[in-house]
């Protein structure tokens, strides 16, 4: 009966949130039982360039450290508000979903040449939360009870709290410089005076991600008006 509940829920997760979680999940598993180790993941231009280890292009994205609190956070808070995404202004536009993934990590992988980082899915969460935030102005944020604030100033108050931490916040600039460009070229430019849509989703995508109806069995996860952070999610995305 467990069983069957938990694969119910897990089918009514939506794709692609439900496709990139389970890739961290599970490389994250793999680490744990040593099937592989992070230096075989990790990003290294050398590696991929010279060698032609072309598979850290996207391994990277998928390993957030050792299984603990910091793992669990980054988790949720990825789960979260990816799914947000998919469920809310991506909603049966799955095509635009995965565009939108591919253009923020190849933006994200040109920076990273830049950046000393050799994991970058911490980067690619804040990208999301960017993102879900400025599309989702008027939700108010309840951080530790401490701050309340609308949502567009989340990925600020997550790169002060990993500031005040004494984390580097080159994760979350990077996370955030994405977030701003895409949104900028989907959102702002297309209704600006002379402006137009430079980011369009190729066609070959729409043919294989969206589908002609909705899903009757489709489950979306309910949206507060006001969200708290009372287990401090932020911590590890300045990490």
């Amino acid at each position: 009966m467990a069983y069957q509940t938990f694969r119910q829920e897990y089918l009514q997760v939506p794709p692609v949130t439900r496709a990139y979680t389970t890739a961290c999940v599970l490389t994250t598993a793999a680490v744990q039982l040593e099937l592989i180790t992070p230096f075989q993941l990790y990003f290294n231009p050398e590696l991929i360039f010279k060698h032609f280890q072309v598979w850290r292009l996207i391994t990277n994205y998928l390993f957030f450290g050792p299984v603990g609190f910091n793992f669990l956070f980054n988790m949720i808070f990825l789960y979260r508000y990816c799914r947000m995404l998919e469920e809310g202004s991506f909603r049966g536009r799955t095509a635009d979903f995965v565009f939108m993934f591919l253009f923020g990590g190849l933006l994200m992988t040109l920076f990273g040449l830049f950046v000393n980082l050799v994991f970058l899915g911490q980067a690619f969460t804040i990208m999301l939360v960017y993102v879900w935030s400025r599309r989702n102005p008027y939700v108010r944020m309840n951080f530790f009870g401490l701050l309340i604030f609308q949502a567009p100033f989340l990925p600020w108050v997550l790169m002060g709290f990993s500031l005040l931490l004494g984390n580097s916040i080159i994760v979350d600039l990077l996370g955030i410089a994405v977030g701003h460009i895409y949104f900028f070229l989907e959102d702002v430019f297309p209704n600006q005076p002379g402006g137009g849509r430079l980011l369009r989703t190729p066609s070959v995508l729409k043919a294989i991600f969206d589908t002609p109806e909705d899903d009757p069995n489709y489950n979306p996860l309910p949206v507060r008006k006001t969200r708290g952070f009372a287990w401090g999610e932020g911590q590890r995305l300045g990490g």
